[in-house]
Parts: structure tokens; sequence; C-alpha cells
């Protein structure tokens, strides 16, 4: 089965991917641990790397085209990132985890060791250059939930929760093929 997580920086796709891909033992591919990667090698930070992939399109629609393709090469895999459900036309079941920008930011902030207002801050800068990228190359409005099975506010329930809710979605698709 090919599932897709999307979703917001901070709303937890990340956690629950890596664990739902335990669970499930399905493969994982992950669009922004590519994107990190990728900042890291270069010895760039995250919100600098975003700028230059606002003049240079090559970087991500290498990471959006691949995972695409990656994702198609194997059966069982979940498939992390913003535009998973977009580039997994095919997924078997997509899904996007949904959080309150406050709740987000305290999660970043926590995860990068740093204060509050510096995570809302960087966080609101590259929601703002991803949106305007996003609908530059693909026509793609994030706020357009419509192509998702299942949405999920991740403020509402532990990660094993939504885990739990997306194993019966999982369960619910398997019997219906």
């Amino acid at each position: 089965m090919r599932i897709t997580i999307s979703g917001l920086p901070g709303s937890g796709t990340t956690t629950v991917a890596k664990l739902l891909s335990e669970e499930l033992s399905a493969e994982l591919i992950s669009a922004g641990e590519l994107f990190r990667q990728i900042a890291k090698e270069k010895k760039l930070p995250l919100e600098h790397f975003n700028k230059l992939a606002e003049t240079d399109d090559d970087f991500d629609r290498q990471i959006d085209e691949r995972q695409g393709e990656e994702a198609m090469k194997r059966e069982n895999v979940i498939v992390e990132g913003r535009l998973s459900g977009f580039f997994v036309p095919d997924a078997d079941l997509k899904i996007w985890l949904k959080a309150p920008v406050e709740v987000r930011a305290k999660r970043i902030a926590h995860r990068e060791a740093i204060a509050y207002e510096e995570a809302l801050s960087a966080m609101n800068n590259r929601e703002r250059s991803e949106n305007k990228r996003y609908e530059q190359y693909y026509g793609i409005d994030l706020n357009d939930l419509s192509i998702y099975d299942l949405v999920i506010d991740s403020s509402r329930w532990s990660e094993m929760d939504i885990v739990e809710m997306i194993k019966v979605a999982v369960e619910s698709e398997a019997t219906r093929k």
C-alpha cells in the first residue's frame, strides 16, 4: 500500500510517518529529510536554503519528482512531505495533518531548541516562501485539501492515537481492494 502524509511545518508529519512506518513495516520516504539533508550538505541554514530554492526551482523539482518516482517503485511505502499527496497521485491513502499555528511554532521551537518567537517567524517565512513556489511551479494551493482522504488535527490527539486512526483507514482500504 502507498500512503502519503502531508502537512505544514510542525504538524507532526515526520513523527507520525516514522511511527506508522514501523507499525506497518513500510519503507519511509521523507521529502523534508531530503531537503534538510541537501541544506546541511551545502552547509546552509534551512531558511537561507529556502531563499535559494525560491530563485532556483531545481532544488524543489528534484525532491518533488524523486519522491513520486521512488514511491511508485515500491508496493509498501509511506511518503512524507508537503506535496506528497500531489506527487504520488496513485497513492492508496492520502493524509493531511493540521494543527494551529501556535501549536506548530511551539513544537518547532522545542525541536530546534530556539525561542518561540524565532520559531514562529522562521515558520511563517518558510510557509510564505514554499506557498509562493508551489503556486508558481505547479499551480498548487496548499489550502485546498480536497485531494486528501483523511484530514487529522494533530493538536487533538497523541502521535500514537493518530497512527491508530490511520491504521483503521489502512485496514478499511485493504478490505475494499
